[in-house]
């Protein structure tokens, strides 16, 4: 059943205004494609080559062969199971709603104390609530 012309138009509105609200959602969204079909069969192959040189090092008594296939097998299982990296600038979200790029140098943290410090803290709050 299509939609009315005024069903699209209140569609293409809320489009709109989450583009405008939560950019970083859209574009987390949109980034997904053909990749990720493309990483499994790379991850399954290098997964399968593994195997294969695991079971030829086994067959042939030599452990260095089956462990450096149990290596790469093990790799290509940790690569298909890890989230990709993401392309491209990275940036900040204003709040004007603009992705602005992150700049080359990195905030330095406030100094904050140690953890030594923040643990006798929470201790000494926990033992204060107790005795209420």
């Amino acid at each position: 059943m299509p939609l009315s012309e005024y069903e699209q138009r209140v569609l293409e509105q809320m489009e709109q205004q989450l583009t405008s609200d939560d950019p970083k959602l859209v574009n987390t969204f949109q980034g997904r494609g053909d990749r990720t079909v493309r990483r499994w069969l790379l991850t399954g192959a290098g997964a399968l080559a593994g195997l294969t040189v695991l079971v030829i090092g086994a067959a042939t008594s030599q452990p260095v062969v089956g462990v450096l296939g149990f290596v790469a097998m093990f790799v290509s299982v940790v690569l298909a199971f890890s989230p990709p990296r993401r392309r491209g600038p990275s940036g900040a979200v204003g709040q004007d709603g603009a992705v602005h790029p992150r700049s080359g140098k990195r905030r330095t943290a406030a100094p904050s104390e140690g953890f030594i410090a923040r643990f006798e803290k929470r201790w000494d709050r926990r033992r204060d609530d107790q005795g209420r």
